[in-house]
């Protein structure tokens, strides 16, 4: 008993801090993100807390500002939440949306006026992920429309009918486009983990809203094409690039979207209420997990990434894996009930503790290099530095205790 008590009373500590960091973020997004003079929300914020001017703005970024308020609302119906995931919603669908030919433009200007219109997958997904939590917030009947509105515009012009999956990108009207690459790190291929990783995050989302069948389908081949394509089932890591057929196009071991994906990947079985896929998820998931460790310091950091043909560690330390890091160890322990899961959700939480959190002015840190310094000429706010990863580590694992 006395040891039950011990881990009780840890998990309340863990809540109350985790309650506290939440605040801390989305004050930080409130005080310095509000873009007074043009709409929204600024589109950047340099290292040293300057705003750039005149910098674009992400459809990316904003529908991430959109879900973290709205799922803070959801969570301890904080009024000013609700306000500014208002402001957000009402930015997307007045700027993003491209309403002659569907879906949302990657970035807009600083005015609000279209500057890449590609359609990019990726983030027509995170658009239906955030207006799912807003109309959840709002009950606006809208939000809810639009949502599955972009579902119904993603299965015509990127599923494939054949082989399963998802392209990754197209021009402005759907043609096929030379460079599919989310950013200039990536490989240029048709189908990525990461776009298929968060597709199956939206549509998830989505189901909690329109429980449709042909929804619960396509889900469930998301979830299929990570058991039978993207999860390698001899390493328990994520392949990250395929082909237009699944042949895979990468190596690289991506720490952070591997324990992303166990929960997700959970957390999308449970949500359509597939007991017998909820059951192979969780055993994949302590797998994958274990996997994972290999990639954590002895500090609790979780590194970046791996490239086994020249075993080359990144010893970089971003700020979104070790958020991931904290809510996907957490949930292996809710698994397995072995506590040096929890220990490690914990002590990685100690680490942005002491490393990531910007404990001057708000929110955290892109990372810290492979000396230990913070990385200079990385953004605190960007089209992919965002307040998503960390509101939902705090959010995730504040629920899981209360509940």
């Amino acid at each position: 008993m006395a040891q039950v008590q011990s881990i009780v009373d840890e998990l309340e500590i863990y809540k109350t801090e985790l309650s506290h960091e939440l605040s801390r973020i989305l004050d930080y997004w409130i005080k310095y993100t509000i873009d007074e003079k043009n709409g929204g929300f600024v589109g950047r914020i340099d290292s040293e807390e300057h705003v750039v001017e005149g910098s674009p703005k992400g459809s990316v970024l904003n529908a991430r500002i959109l879900w973290s308020f709205s799922a803070a609302y959801n969570l301890d119906q904080n009024k000013d939440y609700l306000k500014y995931a208002e402001r957000a919603y009402q930015y997307i669908t007045n700027h993003f949306i491209d309403k002659e030919h569907g879906g949302v433009y990657w970035t807009v200007d600083y005015k609000g006026n279209p500057l890449d219109t590609k359609k990019q997958v990726y983030a027509i997904a995170f658009t239906i992920y955030a207006l799912s939590e807003y109309y959840i917030a709002s009950g606006n009947k809208e939000a809810k429309t639009l949502s599955v509105l972009f579902y119904h515009t993603l299965l015509k012009h990127s599923y494939d009918t054949v082989k399963t999956g998802y392209f990754e990108a197209f021009t402005h009207d759907w043609q096929p486009i030379s460079d599919l690459r989310l950013s200039a790190k990536d490989a240029n291929e048709k189908k990525t983990m990461n776009t298929h990783l968060h597709v199956m995050e939206a549509y998830t989302n989505l189901y909690r809203i329109w429980p449709d069948d042909g929804l619960k389908v396509q889900i469930i081949t998301l979830i299929n094409n990570f058991t039978d394509h993207i999860i390698d089932s001899e390493t328990n890591h994520l392949v990250l690039f395929f082909d237009e057929n699944w042949n895979r196009k990468s190596t690289t071991v991506s720490y952070g979207h591997d324990i992303e994906a166990t929960w997700l990947l959970q957390e999308a079985a449970i949500v359509i209420n597939d007991q017998p896929l909820i059951d192979k998820i969780k055993q994949l998931n302590i797998g994958i997990t274990e996997a994972t460790i290999k990639g954590l310091d002895t500090d609790g950091g979780l590194w970046y990434e791996y490239e086994p043909a020249s075993n080359h560690l990144i010893k970089e330390k971003h700020w979104w894996p070790q958020a991931e890091a904290m809510i996907g160890f957490y949930n292996t322990w809710q698994i397995t009930g072995d506590d040096n899961h929890l220990h490690l959700s914990k002590k990685n939480w100690e680490f942005v503790k002491g490393h990531i959190l910007d404990t001057k002015n708000g929110e955290w840190v892109w990372g810290i290099n492979d000396k230990g310094e913070l990385m200079p000429d990385e953004d605190k706010v960007g089209l992919w530095k965002c307040p998503y990863h960390n509101s939902r580590a705090c959010i995730e694992i504040i629920s899981r205790i209360s509940g």
